[in-house]
């Protein structure tokens, strides 16, 4: 049982759901969201105030200006693409608090919640 619970309590630590990512923003918590996939997919739509920074491109320059007491959520297309777990897990090798968001844009656009298209990427700290 002890097995059981410290399973689900570390997905719980370590992932979050689109409304609750909805009501952690809603509620003015220090949530930034991170889109990880490329550029291209980003411009084509991605979740409203979400930052694009591609996985590949996380490192100490691209991270630099980032407010290290912020919890940060990645996320990519959804179930197919991992590229949520890759951004989560550079993010976390540079030592920022990170969740990675359940089924991604697909399910955040399912549950009902708007999404922006064809516009900059928003930027923190260094423009790198």
């Amino acid at each position: 049982m002890q097995d059981q619970l410290s399973h689900y309590e570390n997905k719980l630590r370590w992932e979050i759901d689109s409304w609750d990512l909805n009501e952690s923003r809603k509620n003015g918590q220090n949530v930034v969201v991170i889109d990880a996939r490329g550029t291209a997919a980003y411009d084509a739509e991605h979740i409203p105030g979400a930052v694009g920074l591609p996985h590949r491109e996380m490192n100490e320059a691209s991270t630099a200006g980032f407010d290290r007491d912020a919890l940060y959520v990645t996320y990519c297309d959804g179930i197919g693409c991992n590229a949520s777990t890759k951004g989560a897990l550079n993010m976390t090798r540079l030592g920022f608090t990170v969740k990675e968001l359940i089924g991604g844009l697909d399910w955040w656009r399912r549950d009902g919640y708007p999404t922006e298209k064809g516009e900059a990427a928003p930027t923190i700290g260094c423009a790198c």
